[in-house]
């Protein structure tokens, strides 16, 4: 899109034409004559890594404001966790016992997003990681709504190319988790966090430590399955050995199901409106 403040320049894009349609020399052919920024080698070098980091935060903030996107749901959950339709081939019994939280995830998205809807699809848009298992149910719940969602994808080996469910106008690619990360909370009026593995845990205490710091604004932390997160962590452990506050503990709520969920979100809502 071009600024009008720039119109009386030419812009990069007539460049960059002019440059393909130059003649065939020595001159011409030789990486240091072409325009640096359509020099993906150039682009691509370790010493550019700065610029790169910031054309990946720039590029979905652009998007999303162009989209008039003001604040987000995120879910986080594990990739590998089935639809109940397909948790005969989940690999493993405890993984296929997980799979209702797929259902939780769909219903909770759903839920949210008739709340977007009636904002325009301008607040309360859900986000997630735009992968299979959980982030596909949150993008197919929101689908299911008749809006628009989000899909924080990255480049990995294995699991993660971008679900059906995906907007496609909000379906991004990252190299770089920290910019990913940040943008996963940087529009987030709640962060909701589904059974998951590494990557899962990963997101959430990154997301609890900046709300411990006071680096980000506390808003509703929603652990789905009680029973999971406590087996798998000690939570008042931490407290106990006086690595964390009790206090921190309050940082978050478990929830079984996605009404639960909404009826917390509405009350803080309330809560944040009359304050």
């Amino acid at each position: 899109m071009n600024d009008d403040r720039n119109s009386l320049f030419r812009d990069a894009h007539a460049d960059r034409s002019a440059a393909e349609q130059i003649p065939q020399t020595p001159q011409t052919r030789a990486p240091a004559y072409r325009l640096a920024f359509a020099d993906m080698d150039f682009l691509l070098r370790d010493e550019l890594r700065p610029v790169r980091l910031q054309l990946e935060l720039l590029k979905p903030e652009m998007i999303l404001n162009e989209r008039g996107i003001q604040s987000t749901v995120v879910l986080f959950g594990g990739a590998r966790i089935p639809e109940p339709s397909q948790k005969a081939g989940a690999g493993t019994e405890a993984l296929a016992e997980l799979s209702r939280y797929y259902d939780e995830a769909r219903t909770f998205a759903r839920l949210i997003t008739e709340k977007s809807v009636a904002s325009y699809g301008r607040e309360y848009v859900i986000a997630t990681g735009g992968g299979p298992g959980v982030m596909e149910a949150g993008n197919r719940g929101a689908m299911d709504a008749g809006g628009a969602s989000i899909g924080f994808n990255i480049v990995l080996p294995h699991e993660q190319a971008p679900n059906e469910y995906v907007t496609p106008g909000l379906c991004f690619n990252f190299h770089y988790f920290a910019i990913r990360k940040m943008h996963f909370l940087m529009r987030a009026r709640a962060v909701c966090v589904f059974p998951g593995g590494f990557g899962t845990l990963d997101e959430m205490f990154e997301s609890l430590t900046l709300i411990q710091t006071d680096r980000m604004k506390r808003v509703p932390f929603l652990l789905f399955g009680e029973a999971f997160w406590r087996r798998i962590i000690n939570w008042e452990a931490l407290a106990e050995a006086g690595t964390i506050s009790a206090e921190d503990l309050d940082i978050f709520h478990f929830v079984e199901t996605a009404q639960e969920a909404m009826a917390i979100i509405e009350a803080w809502q309330e809560t944040e409106e009359e304050g």
